[in-house]
């Protein structure tokens, strides 16, 4: 099995930030203790969710509970240069497309008690892979093997993957840039979200000068909070 190893100044800055994210966490907890599968997806591109991801995953990981991140941006993984593997791998779409088995694509890290399944090489039909009946059986598969799955997934705001994965899921997580997507799509992302079946968890503003905005400007969504200047 290969082992994926935390980049160092992600290392650092998981560090930095483990207060913010253990707030989510606990949020996540308090919201149901059914919600052990959880999506995240963003409007756009470079808003943060695959950072948000990881670091929600180290945090659950770093409480004690056995936790798995999927990398299921297929399109567009950004993963790769957060975690380094340290020999050859397959990963999601290797299995969705029947090549391997699901132990094939689950790697151990260098962080304790989390787990990784990497989004693998792009594939040209990520959609209908997606849909695949293999998914579904996957879900189910480490629902029952994990205390927590977290799935990140492309920006609902460009493609309908994250509604999709979504459905397989108990919740989601809707990441938005502070400022730079008009309220008008971060709702929209949000219908969408809903419309999936999982339980919408709420939005995490991020990004946020707190001298010019305010929470408020997304209405009833509100925010879990920010964590600076981090991307995607």
């Amino acid at each position: 099995m290969s082992q994926f190893v935390l980049g160092r100044a992600k290392a650092q800055m998981v560090k930095a930030m483990e207060e913010y994210y253990n707030a989510i966490q606990v949020n996540i907890q308090f919201s149901g203790s059914d919600l052990k599968v959880i999506t995240v997806t963003s409007v756009q591109p470079s808003e943060g969710k695959s950072t948000t991801s990881t670091n929600l995953a180290i945090s659950f990981a770093n409480a004690g509970y056995r936790t798995l991140l999927i990398d299921a941006d297929i399109r567009n993984s950004v993963m790769t240069g957060t975690f380094k593997a340290d020999e050859a791998y397959h990963g999601l779409t290797s299995y969705l497309s029947g090549h391997v088995h699901l132990r094939d694509i689950i790697h151990s890290t260098s962080e304790e008690n989390l787990h990784i399944i990497p989004a693998g090489q792009v594939p040209p039909n990520p959609t209908t892979l997606l849909q695949n009946p293999r998914f579904e059986s996957m879900i189910e598969v480490v629902r029952q093997n994990y205390d927590y799955v977290i799935v990140d997934t492309p920006p609902i705001g460009l493609v309908v993957d994250a509604a999709i994965v979504a459905q397989k899921t108990d919740g989601s997580i809707l990441v938005t840039e502070s400022g730079a997507i008009s309220r008008r799509f971060v709702k929209k992302a949000v219908d969408q979200m809903e419309q999936s079946g999982a339980q919408f968890l709420g939005v995490i503003l991020n990004k946020v000068d707190t001298t010019k905005d305010k929470y408020g400007s997304y209405g009833s969504y509100g925010a879990y909070g920010n964590y600076g200047k981090q991307t995607k």
